[in-house]
Parts: structure tokens; C-alpha cells; sequence
């Protein structure tokens, strides 16, 4: 038995130390020396205390060719998994349940479209030139190092990255940002199923022309609920970011403590493991940016140096028509356009399927644009829903816009490289050491026909679902160096001085209002430390606007001291999301419900769900408990006679009986800490032990929804996981950009079992900010380890 212990030991010994060694031939390698085929010059390659590379180099070329190596060390297969889904061939290593998200993106004509357009670049304008040099150090690493243990348990066969790779992940980017497709078939259904009376609460100006009739058939609208759903499904399990929102600001030197401009940032995009920045600081002769990079883009989508620093928000215009075409009787193939039948443009494609046989598509597309019903395969409607999208039919230089704005020190530069941006549409938030702030809201704007509201599904056969045109540049909202001495920027729909009106997917304007109240305050000079509290402030006003005209209905709903004294905590409650808060996790439970008690029963199953994934639902409910006559409170199939009182006391009942399920009897245990908490997911990591070896958390977040510290969830019922908040937190005071200050969600490595995978989480969400070393002096204090690029 002695000698069978033993041997069994020294089997465990030598499977434990050649799952060591395995894991650590994966790691990145921060400190020593590789050659680089191509490069003219060594790189140097400082990492500091978090892992994040400070690149010097004698020229861009190498420049660009080490960002991409380093990039690639850290961040392969996240690199790999949204270039394939993107393109449509996440199927192909995850095997057939990814086969409705690859159809999706193969509807979506992601892929088709970049490689139509990496033929047109210009292959020796500067920005296509840094592309190249970035995939060339890309493609080294992966030529030449472990690849990363995602495609060991995939069985992942790596293939060159390219062009038309980077500029498919560019497309998913722009979709991410498209709600039109989440809301379209819900509004519609609600005016054609419901009627005109249930829209005021979404605060919609109903337009009947050019728009869809009683024509779409119940097997119609079911497809398009099944497209809601998938659309959102997709992004949403694809374990991968998916932008939705953000702060940022500028405030003029006037303003501030330092008397420079202060620049503030947080996009708020999904959490994902790895996040989706990867930070890097370079440095060429006449070149020097401290970056955050997405996968697959050389240039920075947000950064700052010396001279200038910007960010970045959703403009969240609606970019994106979905138009129902008629179809000629006599030949399915053919629908009415311009007055007379033409034919639907068909190909077929195949997705390859992990352990099963290939799955044939058959693909279309009408004179507006792909023909989206097709993602669902077999179709319970007769109607082809087109997809107009701005991405699809625009120039949209958006890798030269980016490459200009690394380099835009002046307001005419920041603004030339914004004119760029055309889809998705983006506000560029900007200052410089100078003393100018701007914005812009950079997008290609449609001009639409008089009367037409694209919330609404269009008609094909009318040319009101066709375009006029785009509204120049100088149309759109934007601001510079305004004299009330600051620029705020929170995804509110935005008034621009030309007067034309911006159709789009709006947040509220709760948290844009809370920023502008403070930031108007003429008495408060800002600094780094002011500014943090700013980002990092929980509270809104929304809770009094939905709770002030239902309270005495609370009231009377309340059964004993207990739950009364619940009730006059909420109506003394000031909104703000702290850890210890209860009254926080009572209004966010009592939100879903009066959403579910007021409107599941009219919507049904499908369609409320998609309810619960959209923008409209936040205008929607202040609106509806502000309106007692609203027929959403009368019970579909009830007698009709239902009152406010009565759901709202429906509602404080349900809420009541799921807290008290989910956290006990005692409602101050019902802390918010308790019942709101984030996960970062891995792509992998969605089942066990997966999800132990490669997620990171829960960790008890603060904030909320539609607050300025942004940690959100989706209205639903308790426990809340938090979906997407702040992927980063910056502040850049320009009297000093060595102060700088950010955060990263997760950690700068994608690498599993990395000491920088994860290190950050814990602080992140509680609101720690690090330095972000900018000095030569700074670099070389923190490095941990120094990597030397040498040329073959």
C-alpha cells in the first residue's frame, strides 16, 4: 500500500508540475529579448506594476509592429473570438448553439462588407499603414508563440489575422451601439397590436405616415419579437463587449483648481473578461500617446499626453430602418420598389459547425438593405423585413478619423478627425493644454422625408422609407470653448444649433442633469480628487419621479408598522445607491414589478421581455405612475376597470414576497450590497469549473442604473448581476497629464492565471483610480520588467 500511495504521489507530483509548466509556457513574456522580423530599429518595452507596456521606438512602423505583438500577448484570443463572431464563425470552434448568432452576423453583412472595403483603402495613406504594421506584429506573435489555452480546449486553428478582420470587428462595434433593431418590432407591435393610446408613455411623436400598417400578419410580428431576442441574446452571451453608454466632460481652465482644462471619462460598455481596453503608452520621435486600444484597432479610441486628452460617448442617433418591403403575389422573389417590381438580390453561404455537418444559408437582401428575418432561418411570416443601416451604405473612414485624433493637439485637428466618424455615431469630447474644450456629436446624419418616425417599422413600398441625403457636418450637435465654461456629455438627446431634429435611442436625462448640476455650480474650482467623486456619485433623481405620484398608493397598499416605515423610507430616500442602502433594493425590485404588473399581460411573454432590454422602458415608467387614466393599467382580459391603486398595490405585494424569498424576513437585511453584485465573465466561463477558474468575482457593487457611477443592471427582479458600467474611470488634469488617473475593470491581461487577469476587480468597483505613469521619470520608478524588440 506504502509503495501504491507513493507511486500514486509521484503521479499527482509530475500532472501538477506539467500543468505548471504548460500554464507558464502560456504567460506573456514582460522582460528580455525576441526578434521581430520587419522592425528597423530595437523597441524597448517597459511594463509597470500593473502590466501595462510603455513602448518606445525610432519610427511608427516598429512603433505599430510592437503595439500589435504586445497586444497579442495579452489579448489573442479575445482578438480571435470577436473577429469570429463578427464575421459570423463563432459556430465553427463552440459548436451549433452559436449557429443563430453566426446566421445573425451573416444577416448583418458584416463580413461581406469589409471585404468589399479593405479593397478600396488606400494602402499607403498613413492609417492603413499602421494597420498593416499592427496585424504583421499580430501575426508574428501568433506565428511564433504558445498560443493561449482557449484554442488548446477549442481546438482553435489559428489563420493570419487581416484588414478585413479589423474592419469587421469596427462593424460589431457599430452594431453593439444599434438599439433600433432591439425596439423597432416592440414599438411597432405596441401601436399596431395596442393602439396609438399606449405609446404616450413612451413619449413618442406618432406619425402614421410612412409606416406600417395593420399589413404584417401574426406570424410577422412573431419574427420580429424572435429577432429582438436573438439580436439581444447574441450580444449579450457572446461573453464579448457591447457598448452602451457613457460620461464624459470638459471643463475650461477658468474652472478648474489648476487653472488648465480637466478632461473626465467613463464609456459604460458590457463588462467582459478581458475588459475591452487595452492600455498602452507609446512613444516614436514626434509621436507620444497614452492609449486605450480595442482589439484589432491600432489607433486609440480614447487618450491623453502632454498636449491634448479626449473621451468619448455614444451619440446614440438611430442609424439603423428597418423597412418591411411588399412582396409581388405572383413571384416571392420580388418586392415593389420605386414604382415598379424588382428582384431580391440571393447568396448562399455556409456555417461550419463544430462536430456537425456544415448548415446552408440562404441569404437576401432588397434595394434598402439585407433582408434581417433571414437570421431566424425558417420564418413563421411572409413579410421581408430590410435593414437600412448607415454603417452599410456610408464611407466612413473611421480608422483615418481615429488615427487623426491620436495626433489632434488643436480644435480644427480634433475636429477634422471627428467629421470622420459616420457610423456608429460617437460624441468626441476634447480638450487641450491651450486652454480650448469641444465636442462634437460625430455621426453621418440621414435626412429622412417630412413626417416619417423611424422608431416605427417603414414601408418598403413607400418612398418615405427612402433617403434624401445627409445633413452636413456642420448640422450636427457640438459646442467649443462655450462660455458657461464647461461641456457635458451623458447620452441625452442633444439640441444642436442648426434646429434639425436627431431621431435615436436616448438615455435619460436623469444623469446628464445630475452631472450639469454640479458641474454649474460657478463656486467649485475642479481637481482630480472632486472629479472622482463626481464619477463615482451613485445617486439620481429618477426614483422620486417614478415613486412622488404613486406614494399614496404605497400608503394605502402597506399592511402594518413595518411596511409603512418602508414606505416613508422610500419617500424620504435620496436616491442613491451606497452598499448599505435598503431603500435602494426595495425601489429597484418595486420597478420591475409595477413594469410587470402594468404591461406583461399586454405585451405577452416575448415582447416584455424585449421591453425589459430597452431604452424606452426608463422614459416609459415615470410617465406611466405620473398617468392614472393610462390603459396600461387595466388588465388585459379583466374587467377593464382596473385602477392605479390597484396594480401599484399588486406591485408593492409581489415586491414584498421576493425580497423576503430571496434575502429573509428582515428587511435591513436586504442591503443593496447584498442583492446587486458583479461578475466578469469569461467567453468560457459560463458553466463550472470553467466559471470558477476563469470568472472573476462576485464583488458587491455600488451605483445603479442611469446614475453617474453607472454599475448597471437590468430591470428585473432581485438579485441583480450587473451587466455593463464604467470601462474605464479617467481623469486627465492638463496643467499636469502626469497626474493622470484611471482604472481598468478587470485587469490589462486576457491570459488565464496572469497576475495582471485580474487585479484590478476588487478596486474597480469600489471606485479606486491608479496613476497613469506618463514621465520618463514615472516609467522607469514603476517598471517591472523590461521586454527588448530586436530586428532579425
Amino acid at each position: 500500500m506504502k509503495r501504491s500511495l507513493t507511486a500514486l504521489a509521484l503521479l499527482v507530483a509530475a500532472a501538477a508540475g506539467g500543468l505548471t509548466w504548460y500554464l507558464h509556457d502560456k504567460q506573456p513574456q514582460r522582460d528580455g529579448e525576441l526578434v521581430l522580423s520587419e522592425l528597423h530599429a530595437p523597441v524597448t518595452v517597459n511594463y509597470d506594476e500593473l502590466g501595462v507596456p510603455h513602448i518606445r521606438a525610432e519610427n511608427e512602423a516598429d512603433l505599430y509592429r510592437a503595439l500589435g505583438y504586445v497586444h497579442a500577448q495579452d489579448r489573442l484570443f479575445q482578438m480571435e473570438l470577436l473577429r469570429r463572431l463578427a464575421r459570423g464563425e463563432l459556430a465553427e470552434v463552440l459548436g451549433e448553439k452559436l449557429v443563430p448568432t453566426d446566421r445573425l452576423f451573416r444577416t448583418l453583412e458584416l463580413g461581406r462588407h469589409a471585404d468589399t472595403y479593405a479593397t478600396r483603402l488606400d494602402a499607403d495613406s498613413p492609417s492603413v499603414q499602421a494597420l498593416q504594421n499592427y496585424l504583421d506584429g499580430i501575426n508574428q506573435y501568433q506565428a511564433s508563440r504558445p498560443l493561449p489555452v482557449e484554442f488548446d480546449l477549442l481546438g482553435i486553428e489559428p489563420r493570419p489575422f487581416t484588414v478585413a478582420d479589423t474592419l469587421s470587428v469596427a462593424g460589431y462595434m457599430a452594431y453593439s451601439f444599434a438599439a433600433a433593431l432591439r425596439t423597432e418590432p416592440l414599438m411597432s407591435h405596441v401601436r399596431d397590436s395596442l393602439g396609438a393610446d399606449y405609446l404616450k408613455v413612451f413619449d413618442l411623436d406618432w406619425h402614421p405616415d410612412g409606416v406600417v400598417g395593420s399589413a404584417l400578419s401574426a406570424g410577422d410580428w412573431k419574427d420580429l419579437s424572435a429577432l429582438a431576442q436573438l439580436s439581444d441574446t447574441a450580444l449579450a452571451d457572446s461573453g464579448l463587449p457591447q457598448f452602451e453608454g457613457s460620461n464624459a466632460w470638459a471643463v475650461s481652465g477658468s474652472r478648474t483648481a489648476s487653472g488648465k482644462p480637466l478632461l473626465a471619462g467613463d464609456p459604460h460598455i458590457r463588462f467582459s473578461l478581458p475588459a475591452v481596453w487595452y492600455e498602452a503608452h507609446l512613444q516614436a520621435p514626434g509621436y507620444e500617446l497614452y492609449g486605450y486600444h480595442h482589439a484589432l484597432i491600432p489607433s486609440a479610441m480614447l487618450g491623453h499626453n502632454r498636449d491634448f486628452a479626449w473621451s468619448l460617448t455614444m451619440f446614440q442617433n438611430d442609424d439603423l430602418d428597418l423597412i418591411a418591403e411588399r412582396v409581388n403575389p405572383d413571384n416571392p422573389n420580388q418586392v415593389w420598389y420605386l414604382g415598379r417590381w424588382v428582384d431580391l438580390e440571393q447568396r448562399t453561404e455556409a456555417i461550419q459547425v463544430k462536430n456537425a455537418a456544415p448548415v446552408q444559408l440562404t441569404l437576401r437582401r432588397s434595394p434598402h438593405g439585407p433582408i434581417i428575418n433571414d437570421a431566424l432561418g425558417q420564418t413563421s411570416g411572409s413579410t421581408p423585413i430590410a435593414m437600412w443601416w448607415a454603417f452599410l451604405e456610408t464611407d466612413n473612414p473611421i480608422l483615418d478619423a481615429f488615427y487623426q485624433l491620436n495626433r489632434a493637439n488643436t480644435l480644427d485637428k480634433a475636429r477634422a478627425a471627428a467629421e470622420k466618424i459616420e457610423a456608429p455615431g460617437l460624441n468626441v469630447v476634447w480638450a487641450n493644454a491651450a486652454g480650448d474644450i469641444g465636442w462634437w456629436a460625430a455621426a453621418k446624419l440621414p435626412l429622412r422625408p417630412a413626417g416619417v418616425n423611424p422608431t416605427f417599422i417603414l414601408d418598403g413600398a413607400s418612398v418615405e422609407a427612402d433617403k434624401l441625403g445627409y445633413h452636413p457636418f456642420s448640422a450636427n450637435p457640438q459646442e467649443e470653448n462655450p462660455a458657461r465654461g464647461y461641456i457635458v456629455s451623458a447620452n441625452y438627446q442633444p439640441v444642436p444649433a442648426s434646429g434639425i431634429e436627431i431621431p435615436g435611442y436616448y438615455n435619460l436625462p436623469d444623469r446628464g442633469q445630475r452631472l450639469n448640476q454640479r458641474l454649474s455650480d460657478a463656486s467649485v474650482k475642479w481637481d482630480l480628487h472632486n472629479s472622482q467623486a463626481l464619477q463615482l456619485d451613485t445617486g439620481t433623481d429618477y426614483p422620486m419621479r417614478v415613486l412622488t405620484p404613486i406614494l399614496d398608493e404605497l400608503r394605502a397598499a402597506a399592511q402594518g408598522e413595518q411596511e409603512h416605515a418602508m414606505v416613508q423610507a422610500l419617500a424620504d430616500w435620496n436616491g442613491e445607491h451606497p452598499l448599505d442602502s435598503v431603500s435602494a433594493t426595495l425601489f429597484n425590485q418595486l420597478l420591475y414589478q409595477l413594469a410587470h404588473e402594468a404591461m406583461a399581460d399586454e405585451l405577452g411573454d416575448a415582447f416584455f421581455d424585449s421591453l425589459l432590454q430597452s431604452r424606452v422602458l426608463d422614459v416609459a415608467l415615470p410617465r406611466l405612475t405620473a398617468d392614472a387614466t393610462s390603459p396600461w393599467w387595466h388588465r388585459q382580459g379583466g374587467s377593464g376597470e382596473e385602477t392605479r391603486a390597484q396594480i401599484v398595490a399588486d406591485a408593492w405585494r409581489a415586491s414584498l414576497a421576493h425580497l423576503r424569498e430571496q434575502f429573509g424576513d428582515d428587511p435591513a437585511a436586504w442591503q443593496w450590497g447584498r442583492a446587486h453584485t458583479l461578475t466578469h465573465t469569461h467567453p468560457l466561463g459560463q458553466q463550472q469549473p470553467l466559471a470558477w477558474l476563469l470568472n472573476a468575482g462576485p464583488y458587491a457593487a455600488p451605483g445603479s442604473h442611469e446614475v453617474p457611477n453607472n454599475l448597471s443592471h437590468k430591470i428585473g427582479p432581485a438579485p441583480w448581476q450587473v451587466v455593463y458600467g464604467p470601462s474605464t474611470r479617467r481623469l486627465v488634469d492638463l496643467a499636469d497629464a502626469n497626474t493622470a488617473l484611471g482604472s481598468n475593470p478587470v485587469g490589462q491581461s486576457g491570459v488565464p492565471f496572469d497576475p495582471h487577469y485580474a487585479d484590478q476587480a476588487a478596486g474597480h468597483v469600489l471606485g479606486v483610480y491608479r496613476p497613469q505613469h506618463l514621465s520618463e521619470a514615472d516609467v522607469t520608478a514603476n517598471s517591472q520588467g523590461t521586454l527588448r524588440l530586436l530586428p532579425r
